[in-house]
């Protein structure tokens, strides 16, 4: 999968090798361009959200930036080869969040348009803007959790000028123009029609938000912040929806293998990127899980017939 013709090394700090994975603790925008041209037929990734979390202090790691600016400046070459590698009419989905803006670092409480900058980012580097999906979200649990003003009830009593609603997660789909050579079809009892106008809905209601694999280990004593693993649900919806069996599948930032996890379970090869070892290697035995579980359904199918 590694394109041989160019001279440039990458530094890959480990890897690891499945029946249908690979992953590499590497920096994913090198990666990405010794990736052959076309060869990704689907991406499905959380980036990092600008500064709101540090995973590290590799100054590779995008989370480790001064702000909005600094992030794109080093995101958009990853867009751009990303569109390079994928398949034309492929798709990638980015999922992600609207931002806050602190009084004391922006001098005024409010919200950053994080998804629309990601929008925009993709629009410049020559990918279409195919549809966007609005993940629900408990507001009592943000409130409970961030303890936002703008959520709490006595703000509501006080001045509702300040009161605001919950913010949601969403997932933004962006296609590649071209004939897409390797069309992704559904059988109507592989997809009936009432899951279609269920997930057709441009508001998912029904994700489970604690249906996320176990982060721990993963959690290095000097973290600065959480990681938050992208939920099984949304990864699943996307990786039936948009890919094949067999279909390379690529997380350029792999965290603790969500979308891996899930990939290998559906029967698609998955190639992961994370820079974080601690990350990294948590990943590596998610894959492995997957692939014994896949395994072990495989086998008891055999033994029934």
């Amino acid at each position: 999968m590694m394109n041989t013709e160019n001279k440039k090394t990458v530094n890959v700090m480990d890897e690891a090798h499945g029946r249908d994975w690979s992953v590499y603790n590497a920096d994913c925008v090198d990666f990405a361009s010794q990736l052959p041209d076309e060869s990704i037929d689907f991406t499905i990734y959380s980036p990092p959200f600008a500064n709101l979390y540090i995973y590290g202090d590799s100054v590779a790691d995008m989370g480790n930036c001064s702000g909005d600016s600094e992030f794109f400046g080093q995101y958009e070459f990853l867009v751009k080869e990303k569109f390079r590698v994928t398949t034309p009419g492929r798709l990638t989905a980015v999922h992600c969040t609207d931002l806050p803006m602190s009084k004391g670092m922006h001098g005024f409480v409010g919200r950053r348009d994080f998804s629309g900058d990601i929008i925009r980012a993709h629009q410049d580097a020559g990918w279409i803007f195919h549809c966007r999906v609005t993940i629900w979200k408990d507001p009592v649990v943000e409130m409970q959790r961030t303890k936002a003003v703008g959520l709490l009830h006595k703000t509501l009593k006080k001045d509702s000028c300040k009161s605001r609603m919950g913010n949601p997660d969403y997932l933004l789909i962006f296609y590649k123009p071209g004939d897409n050579p390797n069309p992704v079809s559904h059988s109507a009892d592989e997809f009936p029609v009432d899951q279609w106008q269920q997930w057709a809905s441009p508001v998912w209601m029904d994700i489970n938000q604690t249906n996320v694999l176990n982060k721990r280990g993963a959690k290095a004593e000097n973290d600065e912040k959480h990681i938050c693993p992208l939920q099984l649900d949304v990864i699943f919806r996307a990786l039936v929806m948009w890919s094949n069996k067999g279909d390379r599948v690529w997380s350029p930032f792999m965290g603790i293998g969500s979308e891996g996890f899930q990939s290998v379970k559906l029967c698609r090869k998955f190639i992961g990127t994370e820079l974080k070892p601690s990350y990294f290697h948590q990943a590596v035995g998610n894959l492995k899980r997957a692939e014994s579980e896949v395994g072990d359904l495989f086998d008891s199918e055999r033994g029934a017939a």
